[in-house]
């Protein structure tokens, strides 16, 4: 075998934190603003900010759970492990605009480390419960999906993906 088990994990677990969050962004490009309801309702807390912001879509959490799933069954493993990861990612990704709002940053907005972290490392945590993966496999996962993050939001904005680069 030309890859270890841990580095196989690895790049499975990326494969499916990548398609997950990045579901999101493809289909908003694709859809615009159509089917796109808030997570959240338009729910505004007693800060004057809203609970997490009208980028956070069902839309979103549909699109990841689906792309998720597909990634993980063409990569050999269930699809139920695509779709626990792609909602673990959102979790993670909600975590991050929660905290972003309480501090009355706007919606895509970067900030470093938070907008990464949480949306790597929940679901490499639940790739851990079935891919073989220590401690340092998954610090290994959040940062190369945070510096993968950093490089692809600028290709993303370059090509119009994006409506701002990291």
């Amino acid at each position: 075998m030309w890859m270890s088990a841990h580095t196989l994990a690895i790049v499975q677990s990326l494969g499916l934190i990548s398609a997950a969050n990045g579901a999101p962004v493809l289909v908003a490009w694709v859809l615009g603003a159509r089917f796109a309801r808030p997570i959240d309702a338009g729910i505004v807390l007693r800060d004057g900010h809203p609970l997490l912001g009208h980028s956070k879509t069902w839309r979103g959490i549909a699109s990841a759970i689906v792309l998720a799933s597909c990634v993980a069954v063409l990569i050999g493993l269930p699809w139920r492990l695509g779709a626990l990861v792609a909602i673990s990612a959102m979790v993670g990704d909600s975590l991050s605009s929660f905290v972003k709002r309480r501090f009355g940053l706007e919606p895509s907005s970067m900030t470093l480390g938070l907008d990464q972290v949480p949306e790597s490392l929940c679901p490499a945590l639940a790739c851990a419960l079935h891919l073989p993966l220590g401690p340092a496999d998954i610090l290994a996962i959040v940062l190369v999906f945070s510096v993968g993050e950093l490089a692809m939001s600028r290709l993303f904005f370059a090509v119009g993906l994006r409506t701002r680069p990291y």
